[in-house]
C-alpha cells in the first residue's frame, strides 16, 4: 500500500512563505506525475500545481509566479515552495497523482495565512 505524507504547513502572515513537502512511498515515484492540491472549508479540492516525471511544472493561474513545484526522485519527495502568500491560500494542502492514477489521500498539511 502506498503512503503519502505531507508536511510543512503552518500559520504565516500575508506575504510570507512556506515550503511544503510530500513523501510518497511508491516504487514508481520517478515515473509518475504528481500534483499539489488544496481544499478550503466549504470548497472542493482543487489542483494547484503539478510536475511531470521529467520535472516540467504546471500551475493554476491563481498561484502562477508565487508557487514553485519541484521534486527529488531519490527522496521520493515533491515540494511546493509558496511565496507571497495570501489569505485566500488558506487551505489543507495534499499531494497525489492526478486521475485516473490517484492514490489513497494522505492527511494533508494545514496552511493558514493571516491578513
Amino acid at each position: 500500500q502506498v503512503h503519502i505524507v505531507e508536511s510543512g504547513g503552518g500559520l504565516v502572515q500575508t506575504g510570507g512563505s512556506l515550503r511544503l513537502s510530500c513523501v510518497a512511498s511508491t516504487i514508481t515515484f520517478s515515473t509518475n506525475v504528481f500534483g499539489w492540491y488544496r481544499q478550503a472549508p466549504g470548497n472542493q479540492r482543487e489542483l494547484v500545481a503539478s510536475i511531470t516525471s521529467a520535472g516540467s511544472p504546471g500551475y493554476v493561474d491563481s498561484v502562477k509566479g508565487r508557487f514553485t513545484i519541484s521534486r527529488d526522485n531519490a527522496k521520493k519527495t515533491v515540494y511546493l515552495q509558496m511565496n507571497s502568500l495570501k489569505p485566500e491560500d488558506t487551505a489543507v494542502y495534499y499531494c497525489n497523482r492526478p486521475p485516473p492514477y490517484t492514490l489513497d489521500w494522505g492527511q494533508g498539511t494545514q496552511v493558514t495565512v493571516s491578513s
